[in-house]
Formats: C-alpha cells, structure tokens, sequence
C-alpha cells in the first residue's frame, strides 16, 4: 500500500499557484514525495470545489491528510469531520458564510486573472458544508495574529483541544509557513 497522501485545498479566489502550495509540494518533491502531494484546482462555487476535493481522495491509494489555507481550511474542516481524516489548518475562515456573504459580486482570480461571479446561493452551499462540530484530536492549527482578513481568536476557540500553533503578527497569507513546513510534513506522517 502507498503511504500518505497531502491533499492541499487553497483559499477563496486562489489557486495551486499559490506560493504555499507551491512551497510544500515543492518540498515534498525534493523529498522524492512529489506522487504524494495533490492540489486540485477548486471552483469557486463550493459545492463543485468539494466535488473536486472528494474526487481525489476517491483517487488516494494511502491515508490522506487535508491541508487547507483560510478558504480551504474551512473546508478541510468538513472533509476531516466528514471522513474521518487528519487535518492542518492555516489561517482558516471559520466563519466563513459570515465573511463571504459581505464578498458577494463579481472577483478575479489571483493567479489566472479569470473573472467569477460568487453569489447569495454559493453562500448558501457554504452553510451546508458547515462542520457542526470539530474532533479536535485531528487537527494542526496555524493561525498568526496579525491575519488582517480572519481573527485568529475564532480559530484558536473553534480548534481548542488541538494541536495549535499561534504566531504573533503576521498576516493572512501565513507569512512563516516556510518555517512551519517540516512541522507539516511530520503530522501528515511523511
């Protein structure tokens, strides 16, 4: 059987060009792991990025642990509680619905500059993939308290009981993720 898999969910209007996707399959490469690192490219609509997040772990061939940065930390949230499955959560949106409901209109993409339109009914679909409670045994919190976008505060009460690492300053892009990397790859288990 193969070991485990890392599958790497991005944020709102982001991508597997994000440089922390980049940075820990990178990584993972160098380590002669790159078959075990997986970032799907998630729609902005919610219901379709699960679609495509619950496909490649249909595809994983070892445990997968779920890796999510705000958007995505959000829905790793659902996935891990869903599946029964390990998590590490950056800067992650708990309250994402709320945040996201003042977001409605038309966005770009970070990284490839196509434009979507993110509605009321997609906010709706993030209310249903909302995890009503959280196994705090299954999850890597990494939140810094200077995330200018999310208050970290929510994270550290919505995950108390895990394993957390909380970082003054900072921003919302998790500006030491490079430090935290092996911290990563170690509770992923490769």
């Amino acid at each position: 059987m193969a070991g485990p898999q890392i599958l790497y969910l991005h944020g709102f209007c982001s991508s597997p060009a994000s440089w922390k996707a980049r940075m820990l399959g990178e990584s993972l490469a160098a380590a002669g792991l790159a078959d075990r690192f997986v970032c799907p490219f998630l729609s902005p609509v919610p219901f379709e990025a699960m679609a495509s997040a619950e496909a490649a772990l249909a595809h994983a061939e070892g445990p997968t642990v779920v890796v999510g940065s705000s958007l995505g930390g959000y829905y790793a949230t659902w996935l891990a509680e869903k599946h029964d499955l390990r998590a590490v959560l950056i800067n992650p949106a708990v309250m994402a619905p709320v945040l996201l409901s003042s977001l409605v209109g038309t966005h770009t993409n970070f990284h490839t500059g196509v434009s979507f339109e993110f509605t009321f009914e997609h906010v709706e679909q993030l209310l249903a993939l909302s995890a009503a409670t959280v196994s705090s045994e299954r999850y890597l919190l990494l939140v810094e308290t200077g995330d200018e976008v999310l208050d970290y505060r929510q994270a550290v009460e919505r995950y108390a009981g895990s394993r957390q690492v909380v970082l003054e300053g900072g921003d919302h892009s998790f500006t030491r993720f490079p430090e935290l990397v092996p911290q990563i790859i170690e509770f992923c288990g490769l």
